[in-house]
């Protein structure tokens, strides 16, 4: 986008957001979003109320690794077609019901389970859930910008926030919902809350997937026959457009000591928070908050926050200029961070909980805002869609790898939740100081 028409750019997103297809969007920003309320907020705190380990639920996060590496197999599922299914209701819904339909049978598996003496299935049976989650992604994101026709910029635009949206919203709003019914059935006696809870969010998956099926999907032709497989020299050939080539095109472009410090400012910038945000569930119930306090100020406050400022984060990036906007960002994160630490050496404190939370996600998405801006001034044109999903593969699997060993963190400080804040604050200094080293190599676009 040309900075300089940044009015009209923005007249014409809000136009987009009037489109009675944004809906449609929202719908499948919303089932992409969910399976992280399933893996990350309930299981974290499913496994350390059954009295597990602060460092078994950060190795846990682990699954999440799946996330990074999902471009791999996507010409595989853009190229196959589900049997009967992709012919009647189409193929993109029919790959993102199978995927719905392992996450479900997953969920089935969890109520049967008990995390104290069948951890190991209970971790099968999530990364069985990461992995139908980020395989789904695939066809999700392919699903949103089909939504639109080619030449509809402000509808394509419009429609990747309001994905975003939708993300968050079935994120922060069913972690909502499923924490409210824990607390519930927990409040009510239930021994077993959490296996009755993922009966309920199943039933939900299902509202969502009968949803689904009005979204309107073209057919496929039935004259032509259905691709059932994928050549491996046509996957070799796939892996080398999207893999070699485009790594090759971003260090000629850059140069190899920049294009070296580039990818490690994208490895490390989130690294603090998703050390914080892993732990945040487990340190919010150990200072005496309920499941429903952190569903209310977490999840719901959490989601107004989250909502208002990606809509916003976008046009203040572009203001303040990528650079500025990350370093801004990536200073404001840290600082949120450390009111966590205040808000553990003060003991429980509802309107300090708030506080923390509604400014750490607005800290968050203002960075994610700036983080996408940047990373998308980094592409060659020529691999646009390649080379950025590399990229942010890159700053996927810092934060996952990483931040697995956060909860062994807070054990080896005996669970002074005070210093891992600290701690988390200052881990994103590497990453800025290697930002300030490469303002001067960048181009005007990046810094401007």
């Amino acid at each position: 986008m040309c900075w300089g028409d940044k009015e009209m750019a923005t007249a014409s997103l809000w136009d987009g957001y009037n489109d009675r297809r944004m809906f449609r969007i929202f719908l499948i920003g919303a089932i992409s979003g969910f399976p992280w309320v399933l893996i990350g907020s309930a299981l974290s705190l499913w496994l350390k109320e059954d009295g597990l380990s602060r460092s078994t639920v950060g190795f846990a996060g682990l699954i999440f690794g799946v996330y990074a590496f999902n471009f791999l197999w996507a010409p595989l599922i853009d190229r196959i077609r589900v049997p009967w299914l992709s012919a009647r209701i189409g193929a993109r819904k029919a790959w993102i019901m199978v995927f719905q339909a392992a996450i479900m049978l997953s969920l089935m598996g969890w109520t049967m389970l008990d995390p104290t003496v069948q951890l190991e299935m209970v971790i099968f049976l999530g990364l069985i859930i990461a992995i139908a989650s980020a395989s789904q992604d695939i066809t999700i994101d392919a699903f949103r910008i089909e939504q639109a026709g080619s030449d509809e910029k402000s509808v394509m635009a419009a429609g990747a926030a309001m994905a975003v949206i939708g993300w968050w919203s079935g994120f922060k709003l069913g972690g909502l919902i499923t924490f409210f019914v824990a607390d519930g059935f927990e409040a009510a006696g239930y021994a077993d809350y959490w296996q009755m809870t993922f009966i309920v969010t199943a039933g939900m998956m299902v509202l969502m997937n009968i949803g689904l099926l009005f979204v309107p999907e073209a057919l496929p032709d039935r004259s032509k026959p259905e691709t059932d497989k994928a050549g491996i020299a046509e996957v070799l050939d796939w892996l080398r457009h999207t893999v070699i080539e485009p790594l090759w095109s971003f260090f000629r472009n850059n140069g190899v000591a920049i294009g070296l410090s580039l990818l490690g400012f994208i490895f490390l910038f989130k690294i603090g928070e998703a050390f914080l945000g892993k732990m945040s569930i487990i340190f919010y119930r150990e200072i005496g908050f309920s499941k429903s306090d952190i569903g209310i100020y977490s999840k719901g406050l959490g989601w107004i926050t989250t909502v208002a400022f990606t809509l916003i984060g976008g046009w203040f990036a572009i203001k303040a200029g990528s650079l500025r906007a990350l370093m801004l960002s990536g200073i404001a994160m840290a600082s949120t961070n450390l009111l966590f630490a205040v808000l553990y050496w003060s003991g429980k404190s509802t309107w300090l909980f708030a506080l923390a939370v509604v400014l750490d996600d607005l800290a968050a998405a203002f960075a994610t805002v700036a983080f996408v801006t940047f990373i998308s001034l980094l592409v060659d044109r020529k691999y646009t869609a390649t080379q950025y999903a590399l990229l942010a593969s890159i700053g996927t699997a810092g934060k996952t790898l990483l931040a697995s060993s956060s909860g062994a963190l807070v054990d080896w400080l005996d669970g002074d939740w005070g210093i891992f804040f600290i701690i988390t604050a200052l881990m994103v200094i590497p990453s800025l100081l290697i930002l300030l080293k490469l303002g001067p190599h960048l181009k005007g676009g990046q810094s401007g």
